[in-house]
């Protein structure tokens, strides 16, 4: 069923897709591109600086996060064990009021190197993220993590 819903999201993206000429490109995916780059980049001040204040952050699986403080402690205590990662979008696009974006996220975390395909819906109100939502495969990124337990529950 996850698979299918990712599927779902993914082709709605594929619906209204970013404009080839950046200068004609929506700014809320500018912002979403932003937030990828610093993720690429590992600049976690930048990446909790892209939130609003009030902001969430909801993994689908587990309770979300909010307010930029929560989102800090979380996007720390996560990029303390990651040595590096790529977002590689596949797609991304406006679909209504939000940003929906395809991604293979690939990472190399405490050692264990690993992939785990991701369906981004964002909310975004001036040049910050309002509610980012995550939709992937919680287990196959634990595993591919090589933890045996959620790094969520440690850092709440």
């Amino acid at each position: 069923m996850l698979k299918s819903l990712i599927a779902a999201l993914a082709g709605a993206a594929l619906l209204v897709s970013a404009p080839a000429n950046a200068s004609e490109q929506d700014p809320r995916v500018e912002t979403v591109l932003e937030m990828v780059e610093a993720w690429n980049t590992m600049d976690w001040p930048k990446v909790v600086d892209l939130f609003a204040e009030d902001g969430s952050l909801h993994s689908m699986m587990v309770e979300p996060i909010v307010g930029r403080e929560s989102i800090r402690t979380r996007i720390y205590h996560i990029g303390e064990g990651i040595e590096e990662i790529t977002l590689n979008v596949r797609n991304i696009g406006v679909v209504g009021d939000v940003v929906f974006i395809e991604r293979i996220d690939e990472f190399t975390y405490n050692g264990h190197s690993g992939s785990v395909p991701v369906v981004g819906v964002i909310e975004v109100e001036g040049d910050r993220i309002k509610e980012w939502r995550e939709y992937y495969d919680r287990a196959e990124l634990l595993e591919a993590m090589g933890l045996g337990s959620d790094f969520d529950k440690d850092a709440r």
